[in-house]
């Protein structure tokens, strides 16, 4: 499969997005009072999770297994919420830094099924799929409600940001600052919900 020409997919992005649902996983075993050796395999599932699924769907090896510095960046995440106070992470960080890695991966996946040739509405449900996936994973191994039990704009926030991904590059805008745009986008939305709790209404009919 030989991809389309597309601009090269900025790799520090991609780190910093690893990074962030990394330390997401990384505090939700902290919260739960885990080993270093379960701080850090929550670390790895949540950073790694979402662009697994989309590689797997895309058919490629996952992106991890060929970047040697993503193992790092997830070991150096870890390492930095065992050995910080829990105070420091109190006040709301944990979605803060869940809705970036949301946005940042949103963008990533859609631009990487693109550049892969997949078309783009299929396109923008990897990148939904990208952002969201590492979370649900993270929930579901520590057995906390997931956010997609939730009517919180969370899937509308990655889905937004994959959208406008998508839109970019097929207008031929597909670069770092129309990505920049995109993942902004959704972690404004995101945020936005965190702030004044914005929810989708929730099926209500009775018959």
């Amino acid at each position: 499969m030989t991809p389309p020409l597309l601009p090269a997919l900025p790799p520090l992005l991609d780190l910093a997005g690893t990074a962030v649902f990394a330390l997401t996983g990384a505090l939700i075993a902290a919260r739960l009072r885990q080993t270093f050796v379960t701080l850090c395999f929550f670390a790895l599932v949540t950073g790694v999770g979402g662009g697994s699924v989309r590689d797997v769907l895309i058919g490629v090896p996952a992106f991890w297994l060929r970047d040697p510095w993503v193992a790092p960046v997830i070991l150096a995440t870890a390492l930095v919420v065992w050995f910080t106070p829990h105070r420091i992470w109190d006040n709301r960080l944990l979605e803060w830094a869940d809705a970036a890695g949301l946005a940042a991966f949103a963008v990533l996946g859609t631009a990487k099924a693109l550049a892969f040739g997949v078309a783009p509405v299929p396109a923008v449900i990897l990148g939904v799929l990208t952002g969201c996936a590492g979370g649900i994973i993270r929930d579901v191994v520590a057995g906390v409600p997931s956010i997609m039990m939730r009517p919180d704009l969370y899937v509308t926030a990655a889905a937004l940001s994959a959208t406008l991904t998508a839109i970019f590059v097929y207008l031929g805008m597909g670069d770092w600052w129309s990505w920049a745009i995109a993942a902004c986008a959704g972690f404004a939305l995101r945020g936005a919900a965190l702030i004044w709790h914005l929810t989708l209404p929730a099926y209500s009919r009775d018959t």
